[in-house]
């Protein structure tokens, strides 16, 4: 067969149709397994930030548009906790998104990261399995508590060499505080 630009368009134009089938068929099979290990991330971090509860706390409220959901922890008919999802575009490499887990009064109980795109070895260094970095927001209630580092004025000891990954923490965190405050205030707290 001769090389023309007919036969050269026509062979590209079939390598597309196959790549982009091959590209659809992939997502189609994964798509639900992804979505599942997302939401199974998503309640892990509910149990972890929150005390014990006896509901199913994947009853979501969203809050602040689509920005950050609330799930709200009960014993019994008490309200025990709120799991705030957070976030905050200001990190180091982008988006970074934290669970906070408050309890009752105001308290924070636990923070875990669920994604960033932190530095490796340094701005990473947020996540609970590099370093003790989230323990020091624990017991802490951010109404005597200033969720700035230190270096802004505030009480967050900063991660060495990471303040900006720190910063952007204290605000997602901050963030959380904030949509807490306003459930509390609204009086809509279940």
């Amino acid at each position: 067969m001769e090389s023309s630009l007919k036969n050269m368009v026509v062979t590209l134009l079939v390598i597309t149709l196959v790549s982009a089938s091959a590209v659809g068929f992939v997502y189609k099979i994964t798509a639900e397994p992804i979505a599942r290990a997302k939401a199974a991330k998503i309640t892990a971090a509910i149990a972890l930030v929150l005390p014990t509860f006896d509901n199913d706390p994947g009853a979501a409220k969203t809050v602040d548009g689509k920005e950050v959901v609330v799930y709200t922890a009960t014993q019994g008919q008490d309200t025990v906790g709120y799991a705030v999802e957070t976030f905050t575009n200001t990190g180091f490499g982008g988006e970074i998104k934290l669970m906070v887990g408050f309890l009752k009064d105001g308290t924070i109980n636990r923070v875990e990261t669920l994604s960033h795109n932190e530095t490796p070895g340094l701005g990473n260094k947020i996540e609970r399995s590099k370093s003790d970095f989230a323990v020091q927001f624990e017991g802490k209630n951010p109404a005597d508590f200033k969720l700035a580092v230190r270096k802004d004025g505030g009480d967050v000891d900063a991660i060495t060499a990471s303040t900006i990954s720190s910063r952007a923490f204290s605000d997602a965190v901050s963030r959380a505080y904030e949509v807490y405050k306003s459930i509390q205030n609204s009086g809509n707290h279940e």
